[in-house]
This record gives C-alpha cells, structure tokens and sequence, in this order.
C-alpha cells in the first residue's frame, strides 16, 4: 500500500484557512520564542557555567528540529529565502558542533558530555529521531543535503554503539521517536540496515536488561518496556511516548507484513479509542507522568490530553489505515485532527495548550488553590500561553498542520483510498482527484477522479454517518470494513457523496464516572463545548440540556464553523443551602455551544463539553 504525499495535494477551505494561519503567524511566532529563549543559540554549543545564556535543556535540539520540519512542509509550498536562511544556519553550527564520530546533541555537547548514550530518560535518541525528521523534510523540499548527510553520520553512530557494539549503557530510547524516523530513512535511502535498526529497537524493548536497570520513579510501563511489543493487550505509560512507539509498530509491520506486529497495533488502537479516549480524540488522562492510566477513567477537570498526543494518535491512525483500510482508524484520526489537537492552538495561531481539559471550573480551580493545592499539586492553565519551559507542542502542532494532506489518500495497483474529505486537488502515479466541498461544515462532498478507469474508489462512510446517498440515491455499492468500494468505468467519474450530518446528543458509557447523567454535543466530527462567556456568564453546572434538538446553526468566520444553539434548563436560584427540590423548577433558556477546538479564545471562561442531560 502507498500513501499520498501532503505535497501531491493542494488544500482549500477549512484547512487552507488553518495552514495560511499556521504558515504567517503560527510559525514565526514559535520561531520567535524559542529565538528569545536561548533555543536556536544553544546550537552554538558553547554553553557554560557562569554563562549568561540560558542552560540548554536535554529536549531543545527536538524542539527547534519540529520548527525545522513544519518550516520545510511550508517551504514545499511557498518558497521563502529568508526562511531557508534560519534553517541553513541552523545547519551550519550542527555541522561545526558535529563530533568527528558524528554524534550531535547540544545538551550532552555542552553541558554534560560525559553522559553521551548514559540517561535512557533524557531524550539523546528522542533528539536525533526529531533532527532526522527534519533534515529529511529539509532535503525534499529544497533539494539541500547537508542536514541529511550530517545525520545519517550521526545515525551510523547509534547503528554503531546500540546495535553492534551494545556499548550504550541502555538498550533501547527511554522516549521513543526515533524509530519512526528510521522508517522514513529506509523509505527515503532504501538502505535496509535503517530499517533494521528500527526494528532493532521496536524488537528489543521490553527484553533489556540495561534498560531495567535504568528504571526511575515510574516503572517499566510508563515506558512502554514492561513487556516486549508483540505481547501488548492495551495502551500504557507516557502517552507521547507510546503513540511514537506504536506508529513505528505500524509502519513496520507494514513494511514487512508481520502480521504478529500489526495484531499488536490493532490491540492497542483498540484499547485506546474504545476504552481511554476522550470524546475529543484526547488521551492520557493523568497529569502525573502524562499518561494513560486505566480503562473508562476519564476525568474532565483534571485531563491532560496534552496536544502532541491527540497529533500521535492520529499520525499512528493514519498508519493503521495505510496498512489495513478500515474506517475505525480514520474515524478516530478525523476525531483528534477536528478537536483535540488544533485546541492546542489558538484562533489567531499565536498561543498554544499543552493538555485539553475538557472542563475549566473558575470557582472550583479558585477554591482548590485557596484551600487545597499543594506547592506541587498540577494546576492546569486556563488560557493558552505563546511559549512553555517543556514546548514540544507548538512546533508539532505547527508540522502537524503544515503537513494535513499526509491524511487524504492511500492506494494499491487496484483501489484508491479515500480516507478523509476536504477541499482539495491532488495528483500522483497518473490519477487526479478533485474533492469539492465545506466538510466538516457539510456532507455533500463532490468527489472527481481521472486516470482510475477499471480501478475502484473506496470512499469511507463516516462512523457518525447513520444515511450517505451517492447520485442523490441511497449508497448500494459493497462495502467492507466501512469502505464502499465503488468501480470506476470512465476516465474522468464524479461521484456525489451526501452524509446526513446532523446534531447528535452522545452519552457515555456508564463506567465513565465523570460523565454519568451527562451528554455531548457532536456534529459529524465535531465535538462542542459550552463557555459561560457567551451565555451571559452562566454557571454551566446548573444547566441541562434539553437532547430533543438543536434549535439553530450559525456560522462563524472567525472559527470557520459552525456555532449551535440549544434549548437548555437552568436551575432555579435559591438562598438556602438546602431545599425542597419539588418546588424549585428550572427555568428555560437558550445555549450556545461552540466547536471544542475553539473553546478559551474569548478570555477567562468556565468550559464544559459534557453537561447534565436534561
């Protein structure tokens, strides 16, 4: 199975809308504070004590490399000098600070070289994995290759000390990341020894004996290394963590069609979507080690869901599809890329999240800091901020939307793929695809395919889709694993897709705790929340949601959707602090809810996605 390059497909409406942001505003903004914060000057590597500038941090090099990577996706579309000239530079001090053996970090280049492949938990592979990502996205969009040939010297040092020495004093990465990046290496160089390596590292996790040795506070399964691989049954530790690991997992087993690996994904994406994900294509419930935690625990207020794992889970779903189509994948990649991930970012691209909450209580954070956090007690942050001490998720939320077209396409000698819907053109291997249409807005996609004569198209149906209708008639072509496979005889065929996209109240399961007497609002793949600013400054835990309908849609151009109103119930006020419940009747009104991804861009505000069922 091949997949389409985001480079073969130019993107329009909501998407294009979210990229120019991503491409004017997003990126420079990321460059300017990790210029501010000592980042991009760290890569002179001559940091030391006494020094005025600020003490690199062992994740630096990975933070830069990201805004390296989502400047080259950009590059691919807009050319930029000015921008080539900050990437170029960067490149030149990582040559000049490159040991003679190749090796490249700035943290164990200048602040403590003595530990070079010591710390398993200090990211030094997790760095190189995100540095090679870069330089491989730099060399296609520019043709440049020096970054590349820097870091397949550095890459040929860790093949060296890791696998064929052993002379690491761990075995496998404490955060996994570079296995992926191998993957892309052997795809782009056909060099199998990088692919080895991958699977060098995804095969030893979990089986060495240095790295339980290196075990800290945590325990082997917050690093995935309880075990080994093949062995998972369910989604554990660190979630960042995890989802890399597991999208390596896909990509090999892709490559190599071990079905024994692939069963492994499959129970893990299973755990994860239908046991441990918020309704926003959140994960990792638990702020303490950012991690998944247990089946079914779910807590709203207290959810990390730190952005770079609703993007992993995605990037890890997409893979999943590329292997074995079905639409359970895509369902929950369109979930994250719709909500949990681009809430990380503001509307105006210049501040970001870290976790998701999917409910911001003003009064009950205010009390509990009064009255009950600790000086270490975690207090999630109400308003997004334009830089973080630990910063990984503006710059992966800023290569994650450059690179939105990765999602769209897959295909084989016999049948395209259609993953996903958006305004888009795209062309590769002799076919051209047309998408017209303002999904996630609405459901009539206009899809136009040439060069697919004898081949078939297999269009996804939605899993919120309960009536798609081709040609105005209701969908009859056959359809397996949520793919309708449809036989293209012409050499240009426009297919009219229609998925009934309507307002649904969703409840959880009952083992949800935090959610119990509670519903959601979705619109297709939309998840909404409400914010007491736009309701009159309403306490949202006095109101009930009538599920009968939703009583109005408007569209907003600042958010690029659509904002809903529904007909609510508030409780009747009352100066008693206890009272006869028979005589207190709630009283009608009117809420608005907005698309979770937008939630905290109008100032301070109480949020909730899941309100009381009225």
């Amino acid at each position: 199975m091949k997949t389409v390059s985001f480079k073969n497909i130019k993107l329009g409406g909501f998407w294009a809308d979210r990229a120019e942001i991503n491409r004017t505003v997003t990126l420079p903004t990321v460059y300017k504070r990790f210029k501010e914060s000592g980042r991009f000057d760290a890569f002179k590597c001559d940091w030391h004590e006494g020094s005025d500038a600020p003490r690199p941090h062992y994740f630096w090099d990975s933070d830069v490399a990201k805004w390296i990577e989502a400047a080259s996706y950009i590059l691919c579309f807009h050319p930029d000098p000015e921008l080539e000239k900050i990437v170029d530079s960067t490149v030149d001090l990582i040559e000049k600070n490159q040991s003679e053996n190749g090796y490249f970090n700035i943290y164990f280049t200048a602040v403590e070289p003595d530990k070079r492949f010591a710390v398993r938990d200090w990211h030094e592979l997790y760095c190189a994995g995100h540095l090679l990502e870069a330089a491989l996205a730099y060399n296609e969009a520019t043709g440049k290759d020096k970054f590349l040939r820097i870091m397949i010297k550095y890459i040929d040092l860790i093949e060296k000390v890791f696998k064929i020495e052993h002379s690491a004093q761990f075995d496998t990465p404490g955060h996994e990341e570079i296995e992926l990046a191998l993957v892309k290496l052997y795809n782009f160089t056909k060099d199998e020894k990088y692919l080895n390596l991958s699977k060098y590292f995804v095969d030893t996790r979990g089986k060495g004996e240095k790295d339980a040795a290196q075990n800290n506070w945590a325990g082997p399964d917050y690093y995935q290394s309880d075990i080994p691989v093949r062995e998972f049954t369910h989604a554990e530790g660190h979630s960042v963590r995890a989802m890399y690991l597991y999208c390596a997992m896909a990509d090999l087993a892709g490559i190599t069609g071990d079905k024994e690996l692939f069963d492994a994904c499959e129970r893990v994406f299973d755990n994860t979507a239908y046991r441990q994900m918020y309704i926003t294509g959140g994960i990792g419930s638990a702020s303490r080690g950012e991690r998944f935690t247990e089946d079914y625990v779910l807590p709203n207020s207290e959810a990390y869901a730190e952005t770079c794992a609703a993007i992993g889970l995605a990037l890890f779903a997409r893979r999943m599809s590329a292997v074995c189509p079905d639409s359970k994948y895509a369902d929950v990649a369109e979930r994250a890329m719709y909500n949990g991930s681009i809430s990380g970012v503001s509307l105006d691209g210049r501040a970001f999240f870290y976790m998701n909450p999917l409910e911001i209580d003003l009064e009950k954070r205010r009390v509990c800091e009064k009255w009950y956090y600790g000086k270490d007690t975690y207090k999630p942050i109400t308003q997004r901020v334009e830089l973080f001490g630990c910063s990984c998720c503006p710059p992966n939320i800023a290569r994650f939307v450059a690179s939105m077209g990765d999602f769209l396409y897959s295909y084989d000698d016999d049948t395209v793929y259609i993953h996903h819907y958006m305004q888009s053109e795209a062309e590769f291997d002799g076919i051209k695809i047309t998408q017209q249409t303002r999904y996630p807005n609405e459901g009539e996609v206009r899809i136009t395919l040439s060069g697919m004569k004898g081949k078939k198209a297999a269009v996804r149906i939605p899993g919120w889709c309960s009536y798609v209708s081709l040609g105005g008639e209701k969908l009859a072509a056959p359809v397996k694993k949520g793919y309708a496979y449809i036989d293209i005889t012409e050499d240009s065929q426009t297919l009219d897709l229609w998925f009934e996209m309507k307002c649904v109240f969703i409840a959880a399961n009952p083992k949800v705790a935090a959610d119990n007497g509670k519903v959601c609002l979705c619109r297709g793949p939309v998840v909404y929340c409400a914010e007491s600013v736009m309701n009159d400054n309403v306490n949202l835990r006095n109101i009930s949601l009538d599920i009968n309908g939703v009583t109005g849609l408007t569209f907003s151009d600042e958010i690029g959707m659509y904002i809903a109103e529904t007909d609510a119930f508030e409780d009747a006020p009352s100066d008693s602090l206890y009272f006869d419940a028979s005589q207190a009747e709630p009283v009608k009104r009117k809420i608005k809810m907005l698309p979770y991804f937008a939630y905290a861009n109008h100032g301070e505000s109480n949020m909730a996605v899941w309100l009381r069922k009225g």
